[in-house]
C-alpha cells in the first residue's frame, strides 16, 4: 500500500518538536542546522507556520511557539487529558498480565491516578482515579523523582519527610537518592510493600518524543511474585505498554525518533 504521509507536515511538526525540546526560541539557522535542512527551506517553514498562528516572530529572525498551542493544550485538558488515550493500552495490559494497572501523572509532590484497568478475577486490588500515591514510598512516585528535573528532584528531597510506613520504606536521603539512580539506569521503579506491607508494584516511563516523561504505568498487586518471581516477565509486557501508550499519544512515528 503506497504511504499516504505528507512530508512536509511531518518536517514541520519537527520544527516544532524543537521548541518542546526546550528551547524558548529559534532562528532559520538553528532550524536548518537541527534537522540537516538548507536555510531557505527553514525560512520558508517558520514564516509558515507564523502564517498559521502556531509561531510567532518576537524579533527580527527570532521565532517562539504561538499561543494558539495554550488554546490546544487547554482543550485536550477539558476532554480528560492524556488518560482516553492511555485507557486502552491499561485494559490490554491487565488482561495479559492478569493484574491490576494504572497510569499516573504527576502533580507538585506525589503521583496522581488518571487511568487504571482491572483483572478479570474475582479478587484483586483497586485504586481510585484521582488517588495520590506518595513520591518516596511507591513505585510511580519514584519513578517521577526519578525522571525530572534535577532542580526539581532536589527541592522535592529538601522538603520531604521521610516517615517510615513499613519495615521496607526508604527513610534516608542518601539511599533514596542512590535508589534514584538506579531507577534511572534501569528504566523501571519497584514498590516492595514501602507504602502498605502487603501492596507490591513494578512502573515504567512514558516518555514524549523529547524524552520527557509525560506518564507512567505500573501493574500492581498483594501478591509479592510481582516484584520477585514475576518481575521479568511482567516488565516485558510494561515495557511494550509503554511503547503502545506513546503511539498513542504522539502517532506511530513516536518511538523511531
Amino acid at each position: 500500500m503506497t504511504s499516504q504521509l505528507n512530508g512536509s507536515v511531518l518536517k514541520a511538526f519537527r520544527i516544532l518538536e524543537l521548541f518542546a525540546a526546550g528551547r524558548s526560541e529559534m532562528t532559520a539557522g538553528e532550524v536548518a542546522r537541527e534537522l540537516k535542512i538548507n536555510l531557505i527551506t527553514a525560512h520558508r517553514f517558520l514564516h509558515t507556520l507564523e502564517q498559521a498562528g502556531a509561531l510567532r516572530m518576537t524579533a527580527r529572525g527570532v521565532f517562539k511557539l504561538g499561543y494558539i498551542f495554550a488554546d490546544l493544550g487547554e482543550r485536550v485538558s477539558r476532554e480528560g487529558g492524556p488518560a482516553p488515550a492511555l485507557q486502552p493500552v491499561l485494559d490490554d495490559l491487565a488482561r495479559k498480565t492478569h493484574e491490576a494497572c494504572m497510569a499516573t501523572r504527576f502533580d507538585h509532590d506525589k503521583a496522581v491516578c488518571i487511568a487504571k484497568a482491572l483483572p478479570e478475577r474475582a479478587l484483586y486490588v483497586d485504586i481510585r482515579i484521582g488517588s495520590q500515591l506518595d513520591a518516596y514510598c511507591t513505585a510511580h512516585g519514584k519513578l517521577w523523582l526519578a525522571f525530572m528535573e534535577d532542580e526539581k528532584r532536589q527541592a522535592y528531597l529538601d522538603a520531604a519527610r521521610l516517615s517510615s510506613l513499613t519495615a521496607t520504606t526508604i527513610t534516608g536521603k542518601s539511599a533514596l537518592m542512590q535508589e534514584l539512580a538506579r531507577i534511572r539506569e534501569d528504566g523501571f521503579a519497584l514498590n516492595d510493600g514501602e507504602r502498605e506491607s502487603d501492596i507490591f508494584a513494578i512502573a515504567v516511563p512514558v516518555f514524549n518524543r523529547n524524552g520527557t516523561m509525560v506518564s507512567a504505568l505500573s501493574t500492581f498487586g498483594s501478591n509479592k511474585a510481582i516484584v520477585t518471581q514475576r518481575r521479568s516477565g511482567l516488565l516485558d509486557q510494561l515495557r511494550n505498554a509503554a511503547n503502545n501508550a506513546q503511539t498513542a499519544l504522539y502517532g506511530a512515528g513516536a518511538n523511531a525518533v
